[in-house]
């Protein structure tokens, strides 16, 4: 678990937290049904997190890491690369909506039981500071706020080493049982 209250190079835990996931034996990839089977979206995650299980390759393309999860939350960070520029010349808002919805939807994961899933189905996001490759790590922080039998919701902040708010953002999730889903 990430000590909050201790000053902490956000570099280097993203960093040690992608080479914990290697270490596991984890790579970029998608998890085969029986490795997930039986499994909460806690545990899931968890697995995910100590290199078990593979992780989205997305992570890899978005310099991004799972770096925390608990009950109904989830923390990820990245680190803008000038390969996520837009044409204006600082870090594209798909880079922050990436960061935000892993955050989001990971948060509302580690509250559903075995067998269950979710999609986003509505996702707001609100960036209020522009960010570089030079910004250095930005953290995103998912929090659910609500998880019923077909909608679940979250919210969640992207913060730097300083807490200066770099964006906000909420979600609606439809979550399902797997097992009555159409193939």
């Amino acid at each position: 678990m990430i000590n909050e209250n201790k000053p902490t190079d956000w570099a280097t835990q993203q960093s040690d937290a992608v080479q914990r996931m290697r270490e596991g034996g984890g790579l970029p990839g998608l998890a085969r049904a029986e490795q997930i089977a039986g499994k909460s979206g806690r545990q899931i995650l968890k697995a995910m997190e100590a290199g078990e299980l593979p992780y989205p390759p997305m992570n890899d393309t978005m310099n991004l890491a799972l770096l925390e999860v608990g009950e109904g939350r989830a923390v990820f960070q990245g680190i803008p690369l000038l390969a996520h520029y837009n044409p204006l010349g600082s870090v594209h808002g798909g880079w922050f909506a990436s960061l935000l919805d892993s955050a989001l939807g990971c948060a509302i994961q580690s509250a559903l039981p075995a067998g269950w899933s979710y999609t986003t189905a509505e996702l707001s996001i609100k960036i209020v500071r522009s960010a570089s490759h030079k910004t250095g790590p930005l953290r995103a922080t998912g929090r659910l706020v609500h998880c019923g039998d077909r909608l679940a919701t979250a919210e969640a902040r992207v913060e730097d080493e300083h807490g200066k708010l770099y964006a906000h953002a909420t979600t609606t999730c439809l979550v399902f049982d797997l097992s009555k889903r159409d193939a």
